[in-house]
């Protein structure tokens, strides 16, 4: 059973639009890029969507490490040149490939909800896999007390 998120770390997530997600190869070496997620009945997903890569789907950097270590990270902040309103949320878990069709469907509707941007793309499972983000700890940070 997943450990729910707080409501108030759900909310910061909602929130947001970006978050950088921190994945490692089985020797460890870190690789962090930015993406677009949802949250979905307490996990969060992305997907490998149709923005011009050098590489697709699997072949992906974080898609081979996921798949050699499926432990990840991560990140979604509030930056302000005034420090009293810096946050963050850190989120640990373990990422897989969501292979059952229905929560897929379900995770790309949200994702489809929250970004425009996915409804023009065809977003078939081949090409674009669906990653969910089975969460095990989370932190929220605020540099004010609230």
């Amino acid at each position: 059973m997943r450990p729910p998120l707080e409501d108030e770390a759900c909310a910061f997530l909602r929130r947001h639009r970006v978050a950088r997600l921190a994945t490692a190869d089985r020797s460890g070496a870190p690789h962090v890029i930015p993406l677009c997620y949802a949250l979905v009945d307490g996990a969060v997903y992305f997907v490998i969507d149709a923005k011009p890569k050098r590489r697709g789907g699997t072949a992906l950097k974080r898609m081979r490490n996921i798949a050699e270590n499926p432990a990840v990270a991560l990140v979604v902040d509030d930056y302000d040149e005034d420090w009293s309103a810096l946050a963050y949320l850190l989120v640990r878990g373990r990422a897989g490939v969501v292979t059952e069709r229905d929560e897929r469907a379900r995770a790309l509707a949200h994702l489809r909800e929250k970004y425009p941007q996915y409804r023009a793309m065809s977003l078939d499972a081949e090409a674009h896999p669906v990653v969910r983000i089975t969460l095990e700890h989370a932190h929220l940070w605020r540099a004010r007390g609230g």
